[in-house]
């Protein structure tokens, strides 16, 4: 009995400690093993993270970065939701984030990528701006930026520090295989915008216009690259949307209004069941129209070329779009950081939701081998855009 009474008076003592001292991480895990305790102990949120960061703090076997703990923490919870479309934003990316979708930076104007040995190389230089007209190639390999090394850097450091206010200079040293010499540039960066429409006549009257994602500038230059291909006699258009991922319905939704008849182009439902709609009006380019797509087509794109096919606006021509069917809202909180929140699913015309299935073109043509993810094919391998020209041959 004496035995029995002392086990239960143990387990009250220790469990009005642990009551009175939840707040105190450090000195409950001293002062109470609560691993053998015969019984659970409930514990707050915000209690089970102090005890989480004690841990780490006094265990951990490197110097913790706190702020990078936090981060980490709201990405965690985030993350839960379980859809990889609904996600949290640190202060920096956000305005990464921003600038993309705006679809203007401030820089130099070159996009790069890092070899398999850990080499920043140039890809590709925006015409008109600092690093193409200093005289920058593709190919060149970036050594060191403002004289710091930056064979260490990820990919995201290098294009910061290329990054800058406007009027504000940069030193690039770069290092040119095809001669073996290497180069300092001394750049001023400047507003740079980015161009997600490229446009050309392919004969005397098919026009071609390739958009690789709508940011808030697209429609401007879709409108100027329509009207410059009708000034040219174009009787018949290609849509390019492979490899486009989407990006800002709006855009969509405008260029959708130049292209395609009156009538329902898009629909969404929130998770109330409440629905909005996207409507056309009469006043479009009619057109014979082909829209190539591939299984990098999605979102936005997949919002056009659905309501095209439904509309029976265009002959989708290529593979399997991706198949993202849902809308998110971007919601920036009081620190600058930010939550991307999928709020709506989307439906094509029909009432359809492509979401996980993607779209199957009209016509489903394959890429050469080799080709298939390519961002750039070469005309005589491009066996989508062949059939696309096809088929505006027999509807011309």
């Amino acid at each position: 009995m004496k035995k029995d009474f002392w086990k239960g008076f143990g387990a009250a003592v220790a469990v009005m400690l642990v009551c009175s001292m939840v707040g105190r991480t450090a000195l409950v895990q001293q002062w109470v093993p609560w691993q053998y305790l015969p019984f659970d102990i409930g514990m707050s949120k915000a209690a089970k993270m102090d005890v989480i960061e004690d841990f780490l703090d006094r265990y951990y076997v490197d110097d913790l970065d706190k702020d990078m703990l936090d981060e980490g923490m709201f990405a965690g919870m985030v993350a839960g939701v379980g859809d990889r479309y609904t996600y949290y934003m640190t202060k920096d990316y956000l305005e990464k984030y921003l600038q993309n979708t705006g679809g203007h930076f401030e820089g130099i104007g070159v996009t790069v990528y890092q070899s398999e040995d850990g080499g920043v190389v140039v890809y590709s230089l925006m015409e008109g701006y600092p690093a193409q007209k200093a005289g920058v190639l593709a190919g060149d390999i970036i050594k060191k930026i403002d004289g710091e090394d930056v064979t260490s850097l990820t990919l995201n450091d290098v294009a910061e520090k290329m990054r800058g206010p406007v009027g504000s200079t940069v030193k690039i040293d770069v290092f040119r295989p095809s001669n073996g010499a290497t180069q300092t540039f001394t750049l001023k960066r400047e507003d740079v915008i980015m161009k997600s429409v490229e446009s050309r006549m392919l004969d005397k009257e098919k026009g071609y216009i390739c958009i690789s994602g709508f940011k808030e500038n697209t429609y401007d230059q879709f409108m100027a690259a329509l009207k410059e291909l009708q000034g040219q006699g174009m009787k018949g258009l290609v849509l390019d949307l492979r490899n486009n991922p989407g990006g800002l319905v709006r855009s969509v939704y405008l260029i959708g209004d130049e292209l395609l008849p009156k009538g329902l182009m898009v629909y969404t439902e929130d998770k109330e069941g409440k629905r909005e709609e996207l409507i056309c009006d009469d006043k479009y380019l009619d057109i014979p129209m082909v829209v190539l797509v591939n299984g990098n087509s999605a979102s936005a794109s997949e919002i056009f070329a659905g309501a095209a096919k439904d509309m029976g606006a265009a002959t989708l021509v290529g593979t399997q779009t991706f198949g993202k069917g849902l809308v998110q809202r971007l919601f920036t909180l009081p620190d600058g950081s930010g939550l991307n929140i999928t709020i709506q699913k989307y439906f094509t015309p029909n009432g359809t939701s492509i979401h996980g299935t993607g779209i199957t073109p009209d016509k489903v043509v394959e890429l050469p081998e080799g080709y298939e993810d390519a961002k750039e094919i070469p005309v005589a391998e491009d066996t989508q855009l062949k059939e696309g020209i096809s088929v505006l041959d027999e509807k011309i």
